[in-house]
């Protein structure tokens, strides 16, 4: 891999990270960036989950002690959800053929975006403002065996689960889904560097970049308006279900 190569997944790295943060949608730009580097779909797929742990590290850094001030409960549950989900699809992927759960990944962040877009008449009509714990707690638990297992729309998907059936704002629903995504794509992370074919090089750039932007993404976020913010990440949502499903 040249020097070219490694400096457009640095560069890359930084843009996931930081759009990882803010929409979710970090794989966007990682995972088409690594396949531009000549990497094989399966080592993209496993490189591409390594490299990109560092978007929950350097958000979670930049203002992880956000997190403590709302419900503890919550987030010990959320986390337990993540390890466990990350860790049997990261099996899933090692032990079976990634083509049939790779045909419902669009359809899954489609679902995710549609929720996003739609997230005030949902509460509304679902949630009626109230908690729904069991509710995240499943869904937190589902969508992160598909972090581990393939990851593109994970967040998002994180994000509509938690401004849907919980009351957190904006800016905290999307620190808990880098936090959450971002242990899931740990401990998947660590499955693939024992089993699976991660590009070293690559995944090193790109998490030097991934940690950077994650590092800026909270400052950010919080600046930005909850409702125009929502809206864009829906449709980056039917974007990417769109470059999945023709990919």
């Amino acid at each position: 891999m040249s020097l070219t190569d490694l400096a457009l997944l640095l560069l890359a790295g930084f843009g996931a990270g930081l759009i990882g943060y803010i929409t979710g949608l970090a794989s966007v730009v990682s995972y088409p960036a690594l396949l531009a580097v000549g990497l094989p779909p399966i080592a993209a797929n496993v490189t591409n989950t390594v490299a990109l742990v560092a978007v929950g590290v350097g958000s979670t850094a930049q203002s992880g002690r956000a997190l403590l001030d709302g419900d503890r409960r919550r987030l010990v549950v959320g986390v337990i959800a993540a390890l466990v989900g990350g860790t049997v699809g990261a099996a899933l992927l090692l032990v079976t053929p990634p083509e049939a759960f790779e045909a419902i990944v669009p359809f899954l962040v489609a679902i995710a975006a549609i929720a996003l877009l739609v997230q005030p008449l949902l509460r509304r009509w679902v949630t009626s403002h109230a908690e729904h714990p069991a509710v995240f707690l499943i869904g937190l638990f589902l969508i992160c065996i598909y972090g581990g297992y393939f990851g593109a729309g994970a967040g998002i998907m994180i994000l509509a689960l938690m401004l849907v059936v919980t009351s957190e704002p904006l800016w905290r629903a999307a620190l808990s889904k880098s936090l959450f995504l971002g242990i899931a794509n740990a401990i998947a992370a660590v499955g693939f560097m024992i089993f699976g074919p991660v590009h070293w090089w690559a995944a090193l750039a790109m998490a030097i970049g991934c940690l950077l932007g994650g590092w800026c993404g909270p400052p950010v976020v919080k600046r930005l308006p909850a409702g125009p913010l929502r809206v864009v990440v829906g449709l980056c949502g039917l974007g990417l279900a769109v470059w999945l499903a023709v990919g």
